[in-house]
């Protein structure tokens, strides 16, 4: 009971208005780490008590200025509430930690109704809802060797995480275009959760392995129907374990990287590598053939055939290359993830992210980060040989997809501890792989999107 009136009063509070802020704090509103400060009091009883709150937004306008399916501007949002509790200071529950987050997703995204892309233009867009994201429970065993977590999980807060592409906006910066396209609703990561646990091992030398088993459908439905707001998945149901399930185990080494909450990063320069591959057990959909061995192009209402198990092997690396002197913010690194899936059952068979990020770019801008990235998604052989067996049938006045390719500029600009503002501007050549505008009839053209985001710690 204690640990749910310290969760129920400690979130309530901290969502409350900006006139609730500690007025009388000493440190300048720009100077706090967060916008309403310690709130009377509030968030340090809240933390003496083992309670960590997050409460923050991300809002962007982002414009289609050229090319794609139509021009035009969206905004859109997201909201982020979540508490952690400490279970040793909550109720003397020694190596505990119990997280629960909730999102709401609001406004209209730019990438269905005018890119047609593959590789989304922002990370934050989804269908518009309230949900329930995370609810899991950690313990830590053997004076932190290893620990164990079970609960709805996001895998995109642990797995496949690159530091350096984090500050990117396009969504493949962030989970990418492989399981995104080739998983079950983009598999449990932003904006879905599954059911499952994780073992991860701290080794000695920099080592650490991951490793879990998750539900591998989130919304529950056929691959054809996965929408995010599918049945009861729109609220943050995601106990759906009846599709089959999805391992994935990761070996990270990690050198000179700065740990959360650390005021200084490490004097040498920071690297980080991952390798790790994932494996489905359900059953996928046949690229090209229908139930019954023809073409899926001659009659798309007939079934497609089955693929049992779906699988992909990634790695990748976020490498800083340069620094002025060893006590220097300034770091210029390199970053480079890529994945490859089988092309039977899978839509994308290969994708690549990488670029350059620069952080304190400018005199007397420390914690501003500039970035140049790109990403690539390859259309596997099988998906290229249903739209050939369609031009065959149309008398090739179809398009064959190939690929899609974006180059993306950011900078994030830190304007106080509690906010960043990020210009945004990308180009995404040959959109959909290079598909027809529906309405046109036309190859779609290469898009211009520039945008502008901002973050916001409460």
């Amino acid at each position: 009971m204690r640990f749910f009136a310290v969760l129920l009063a400690t979130t309530f509070l901290a969502a409350a208005p900006a006139a609730w802020a500690d007025d009388a704090a000493p440190d300048s509103i720009w100077e706090r780490a967060n916008l309403l400060g310690d709130m009377g009091g509030v968030r340090s009883w809240a933390v003496d008590h083992g309670v960590t709150l997050t409460f923050t937004e991300q809002d962007e306008v982002k414009a289609n200025v050229s090319g794609g399916l139509k021009q035009g501007a969206t905004a859109n949002g997201l909201t982020t509430l979540g508490a952690q509790i400490d279970t040793d200071k909550a109720f003397g529950w020694v190596g505990g930690t119990l997280n629960v987050s909730l999102l709401n997703i609001h406004g209209r995204a730019l990438s269905p109704s005018y890119l047609g892309n593959i590789q989304g233009a922002s990370g934050i867009e989804a269908s518009p809802t309230t949900r329930l994201w995370e609810i899991w429970a950690q313990q830590s065993f053997a004076d932190g060797l290893f620990d164990v977590k079970i609960g709805q999980q996001s895998l995109d807060q642990e797995f496949l995480a690159s530091t350096n592409a984090a500050i990117f906006v396009n969504t493949m910066m962030g989970w990418p275009v492989v399981p995104s396209a080739d998983l079950y609703a983009g598999g449990p990561a932003y904006p879905l959760s599954s059911l499952g646990g994780r073992l991860r091992v701290n080794a000695p030398e920099n080592v650490t392995f991951l490793a879990g088993v998750f539900g591998d459908n989130p919304p529950g439905g056929a691959f054809s129907n996965d929408s995010q707001l599918r049945g009861t998945s729109r609220w943050g149901d995601n106990l759906h374990l009846h599709t089959g399930a999805l391992f994935i185990a990761e070996a990270q080494y990690n050198r000179n990287v700065k740990a959360p909450g650390d005021a200084k990063a490490p004097e040498g320069l920071p690297t980080s590598m991952k390798i790790g591959l994932y494996v489905d057990t359900a059953k996928f959909n046949d690229q090209q053939l229908a139930a019954n061995g023809t073409w899926l192009a001659a009659n798309p209402q007939l079934s497609p055939a089955k693929v049992q198990g779906n699988n992909a092997l990634y790695a990748m690396i976020d490498q800083g290359i340069w620094k002025p002197a060893p006590d220097s913010p300034r770091v210029l690194s390199v970053f480079l993830r890529g994945l490859t899936a089988p092309t039977k059952q899978n839509l994308i068979d290969v994708s690549l992210n990488g670029g350059l990020t620069l952080t304190a770019p400018l005199e007397g801008r420390d914690d501003d980060t500039v970035g140049l990235g790109f990403g690539y998604a390859h259309l596997s052989s099988r998906a290229q040989a249903y739209d050939r067996d369609v031009a065959i049938l149309n008398g090739n006045l179809t398009p064959v997809r190939s690929s899609e390719t974006f180059i993306e500029a950011t900078y994030q600009a830190q304007i106080a501890p509690w906010l960043q503002v990020q210009p945004d501007l990308q180009y995404v050549m040959s959109p959909g792989g290079g598909v027809n505008n529906p309405v046109t009839g036309r190859k779609l053209g290469n898009e211009v999107i520039c945008g502008i985001r901002s973050n916001i710690t409460f």
